[in-house]
C-alpha cells in the first residue's frame, strides 16, 4: 500500500490507512511534499517521541516546513519560559471560572438555533463561535473583529501545512500589523498605570525577562498566534466530530440522552477516535534506528496521533466508537512537555455543548456528513448539517 496522507482516500477518512501503517510500516517515508518527512504511528513509538525531545526537537517548527524559532514552539529553557508565562489563565481555578461565560454563551447561541429554521449548520452556529468568542474573549479581541480573527485563525492553519510560505502573504501581513497594534496598545496601558483587565493579552504583552525587559515583539506575536488558533480552531473540530459521531448511530445520542454521566466519556471518547490534530511534527536532531528503518539526522518526522489512538496493542477494538471504553491515556492533546495547554478549557467548552444540546435539543438529527476542514494534518467538519425538527 503506497499510503501519503495526502492521499484522497485518506483525507476523506484518516483511519483508512492506520492498519498498515501500524501492522506493516511503523516508520514510514514520505516524499510527496517539500520537504520529505518520516511518520511514526504505534502508539510505543509516539510516546517515545514526544518524551525525547532531544532527539525528537520541535526547534524548527511543529508543522511540515522548517521554521524560525519562535514563543512556545520551541525546545526548553525558551518554551518552559513562555509557557509558565500563561499557565496562570489555564489552572483549574481559572478554567472553572470560565464555565459562567460559557454556559450563557452557549445557551444564546442554542437560543438563535432554536427560533430559526429547524434546518441548521452545527459549524456554523454553535462549534465555530462558542471557542472563538471565549479565546477572543481571552486575548482581548473586540467582538466586531471576530469575522476577521476566525479568517485569520484559518489562514494560520492553513499556512502551517503549506508548502508554500509565501501562501496568503497579504493576509499575513494585515494579521501581524493587527495583532501588533493590539499587543502595543495594550502595552501602553500597561505601562500607563491604567486598570487592565488580567487576561491572556496581558500575561504576554506585560511579561518581563529575567533582565527587565519584554519578552521580543516576535516571540509574543507567535505565543499570541499560537493561543489564537489553539482556542478556537481544535475545540470547534471537537465539538463537531463528536456531534457528528453520535448522531451518526442514533442509538449512541439516545444513550446520552438516557444517562447525562457518558457526557465525559462522549469528550474523551471523540478526542480518541477523531483527534482535532491528526498529527504534528517534530525534527530528528540524530539518526535514529527503528523497526530497522533509519531515520534521517535533519528530518521532519510526523508523529501520528490519529494512529496511535487507533493501536489495538493499547486500545481494544480501536475502531469501534465506544462511550464504555476502559480509560486510557489517549494522545489527541500531545504528550510531554508540549501537551496541549488548552486542554481543559477545550473539554469543558465540548461538555458544556454536549449537555445543553442534549438537554435543549433532545431530536437533534444528521442530515449529512458535511463537508471536511481543509488541512491535512487536522481532522474536522467545515460544514455539518443537522435538524433540531
Amino acid at each position: 500500500m503506497n499510503w501519503s496522507p495526502f492521499d484522497p482516500e485518506v483525507m476523506t477518512d484518516p483511519a483508512k490507512g492506520h492498519q498498515y501503517l501500524l501492522d506493516e510500516c511503523p516508520v514510514h517515508h514520505c516524499d510527496k511534499f517539500e520537504p520529505p518527512f518520516y511518520t511514526l504511528s504505534r502508539y510505543a513509538d509516539v510516546e517515545y517521541a514526544l518524551r525525547d525531545i532531544e532527539t525528537f526537537s520541535s526547534h524548527f517548527g511543529q508543522g511540515p516546513r522548517f521554521t524560525e524559532p519562535a514563543g512556545m514552539l520551541c525546545d526548553p529553557p525558551q518554551h518552559t519560559q513562555y509557557r509558565k508565562l500563561i499557565q496562570p489563565a489555564f489552572t483549574p481555578k481559572a478554567v472553572a471560572a470560565l464555565r459562567p461565560l460559557v454556559v450563557p454563551l452557549a445557551n444564546r447561541l442554542i437560543d438563535d438555533i432554536l427560533a430559526g429554521e429547524p434546518e441548521f449548520d452545527l459549524h456554523d452556529d454553535l462549534a465555530f463561535p462558542l471557542p472563538v468568542i471565549i479565546i477572543a474573549g481571552m486575548l482581548g479581541v473586540p467582538s466586531e473583529d471576530l469575522e476577521d480573527f476566525k479568517r485569520w485563525s484559518d489562514m494560520q492553519v492553513a499556512l502551517m501545512g503549506s508548502e508554500n510560505p509565501l501562501q496568503y502573504v497579504d493576509e499575513q501581513t494585515r494579521f501581524q500589523t493587527y495583532m501588533h497594534t493590539h499587543m502595543m496598545r495594550r502595552r501602553s496601558q500597561i505601562e500607563s498605570g491604567a486598570e487592565v483587565p488580567e487576561d491572556l493579552l496581558t500575561l504576554v504583552v506585560g511579561a518581563k525577562t529575567d533582565a527587565g525587559e519584554y519578552i521580543p515583539d516576535g516571540d509574543a506575536l507567535s505565543m499570541l498566534n499560537q493561543l489564537l488558533v489553539g482556542g478556537n480552531e481544535t475545540t470547534t473540530s471537537l465539538i463537531t466530530n463528536m456531534i457528528w459521531r453520535l448522531l451518526e448511530v442514533p442509538s449512541r445520542w439516545q444513550e446520552i440522552l438516557d444517562d447525562e454521566s457518558l457526557i465525559g466519556a462522549a469528550v474523551e471518547e471523540s478526542l480518541r477516535f477523531d483527534p482535532p490534530v491528526l498529527g504534528l511534527y517534530r525534527n530528528a536532531t540524530r539518526d535514529v534506528d527503528l523497526h530497522g528503518e533509519v531515520i534521517q539526522k535533519g528530518s521532519k518526522v510526523y508523529i501520528n496521533y490519529a494512529a496511535a489512538n487507533r493501536d489495538p496493542r493499547i486500545f481494544e477494538k480501536p475502531d469501534e466508537f465506544n462511550l464504555h471504553r476502559e480509560t486510557k491515556r489517549h494522545m489527541a492533546f500531545g504528550l510531554g512537555v508540549h501537551f496541549c495547554i488548552g486542554a481543559p478549557t477545550a473539554r469543558l467548552e465540548a461538555e458544556v455543548a454536549l449537555s445543553l444540546l442534549r438537554r435543549r435539543a433532545p431530536n437533534l438529527r444528521l442530515l449529512g456528513e458535511g463537508e471536511r476542514i481543509g488541512p491535512f494534518f487536522l481532522w474536522g467538519r467545515r460544514k455539518l448539517p443537522v435538524t433540531w425538527g
